[in-house]
């Protein structure tokens, strides 16, 4: 069997460990919309496994977990269409996750950037979990035997990661079961930065509430963070190579055109010349005119909690129908006895 010989699945996840933002839409859930439309079977998780690397209240995540339940279903994802469940609910995830925690090497691990960006200083102090979640992630993917991970450009290494584990499995017993999976990198906006810092990522963890969009705010809130946030003097120049040392500039293009499916090129060659005064006020009503609908279902949609729990159920059912397979697959050829009956 070869890489080419598994059948096309796209699989993806995202943390419910607090609200989500204008990136989470334009880096993920707007691209997972989109390849419902594509004619592959497509898997969304809420991987909240993945949450508890870091401490959650409880409570908190319960309500953050149906919150972006919510979030997907308000930018467009169809229960019908997709599957959508959160990660605790199919309890192979951690199962092949244990196993891909033996094929994993330490030294990759160690190159993971993200872990050191998030342990800093202080890595004797964080959760093995952290540590090890990219195996976990690995097997998230490999469980379903997904060939396409639509993910941010900061993820690229995850799936190069998993990319590796499958490729040791797969030669150290000697079979091709696990397929190679590929990054999907997409759109003008796949890595959307902070409103107020046009060198970092805009972050639901960021202290400045201005800082970024959340898919929860209103109309005028909206608005009111697109109008002051920060920019240059300068008028937009006409290409974007003269946006190249223009950070904060570059994002508002670059959010401005994910949201109107133009180009980059094609946002500056409209405004080119035009000062922020004139830029942002069209920004603010594009921005209001694709998020606040989303807003409003969400809300709709959170007044039913129970709905909501109902839907990852049945979500989790059906990813569970994919996965058990796989997993018991796996443990077939690492050599684990299966005899337990039912």
């Amino acid at each position: 069997m070869t890489a080419t010989a598994f059948t096309p699945r796209i699989f993806s996840g995202i943390q419910p460990s607090g609200g989500l933002t204008l990136g989470n839409y334009l880096g993920a859930l707007k691209r997972f919309v989109e390849k419902q439309d594509e004619g592959i079977e497509t898997i969304y998780c809420l991987v909240d496994l993945h949450a508890i690397t870091v401490w959650q209240e409880p409570e908190k995540l319960r309500q953050q977990t149906r919150e972006a339940a919510a979030a997907f279903m308000a930018a467009g994802i169809d229960p019908a269409r997709s599957i959508l469940f959160n990660q605790s609910q199919v309890s192979a995830h951690a199962e092949l996750g244990w196993v891909l925690n033996c094929v994993a090497r330490l030294g990759w691990m160690n190159r993971m950037t993200q872990f050191k960006d998030k342990a800093g200083r202080n890595a004797e102090q964080v959760s093995l979990g952290l540590y090890a979640y990219p195996s976990l992630m690995a097997a998230d993917i490999l469980l379903y035997h997904a060939t396409q991970v639509p993910v941010g450009e900061d993820q690229k290494q995850h799936v190069e990661l998993t990319r590796d584990i499958a490729a040791k499995f797969n030669h150290d017993y000697g079979v091709e079961f696990f397929p190679a999976p590929e990054p999907v990198i997409e759109g003008a906006a796949t890595r959307v930065m902070s409103l107020r810092d046009g060198t970092r990522k805009m972050s639901k963890s960021d202290p400045s509430d201005a800082s970024r969009i959340n898919l929860t705010d209103d109309a005028d809130t909206i608005a009111q963070k697109i109008r002051k946030a920060r920019t240059d003097a300068e008028p937009l120049p006409e290409t974007m190579e003269g946006l190249k040392d223009r950070p904060e500039a570059r994002n508002l293009v670059n959010i401005y055109a994910a949201l109107s499916g133009m180009t980059p090129e094609a946002v500056v060659g409209q405004f080119a010349g035009q000062g922020f005064g004139a830029f942002k006020p069209a920004l603010a009503d594009l921005a209001v005119a694709k998020l606040s609908p989303i807003s409003a279902e969400m809300t709709r949609l959170m007044a039913d909690p129970a709905g909501i729990d109902r839907i990852l159920g049945e979500g989790a059912e059906r990813a569970e129908a994919i996965a058990r397979p796989i997993l018991e697959r796996t443990l077939d050829i690492v050599g684990m006895v299966r005899s337990r009956r039912g």
